[in-house]
């Protein structure tokens, strides 16, 4: 992809460039190669999912992911097989599967948060106050624009209702 093409300036396509291939070398080959960088988007919500709520149940995923039931389920069924959660019928009803972590998911979520986290805070530790006012309000900025683009898509798929007489 052409960053020129996209109406990104040469200088600012350049800087992007670079970053993203400086940055690729200098994250650790262990976090690179930690499971969670492998994991599909879904299964990353999935799990932060799990780790605010610690059980849920497959309408409570498909609800939070913004996915069907079946395919949440089709999600579920892949972490199950590799291990990171367990599903559990409800006594109460049979027909409720609950979803917890297993201990090698939770052990792996907590080390990859562990990991971010150190990264963090060394680049938080390096920032004056200056930079971080900055780079808070920098934030905002993305965040409104994001929130800005959402809106736009939220307002775009409603769905019209037609009268019928």
């Amino acid at each position: 992809m052409d960053l020129r093409k996209q109406g990104v300036p040469e200088e600012l396509s350049r800087f992007i460039i670079d970053y993203i291939e400086e940055l690729k070398e200098l994250i650790s080959s262990d976090l690179w190669e930690n499971v969670f960088l492998n994991c599909s988007k879904n299964e990353v919500l999935i799990f932060w999912l799990l780790y605010r709520k610690e059980e849920v149940n497959m309408t409570e995923i498909a609800d939070y992911i913004h996915v069907p039931l079946n395919t949440a389920t089709g999600i579920i069924s892949r972490m199950e097989r590799n291990g990171f959660v367990v599903r559990t019928r409800s006594e109460e009803d049979k027909r409720v599967v609950h979803i917890c972590f297993s201990d090698k998911g939770m052990a792996q979520f907590e080390a990859l948060v562990n990991e971010m986290f150190r990264y963090g805070m060394q680049v938080i530790g390096s920032l004056t106050k200056e930079e971080m006012d900055l780079l808070h309000k920098m934030t905002e900025k993305v965040l409104g624009v994001l929130r800005q683009e959402k809106h736009k898509e939220t307002e775009s798929n409603k769905v019209r209702r037609i009268e019928i007489e």
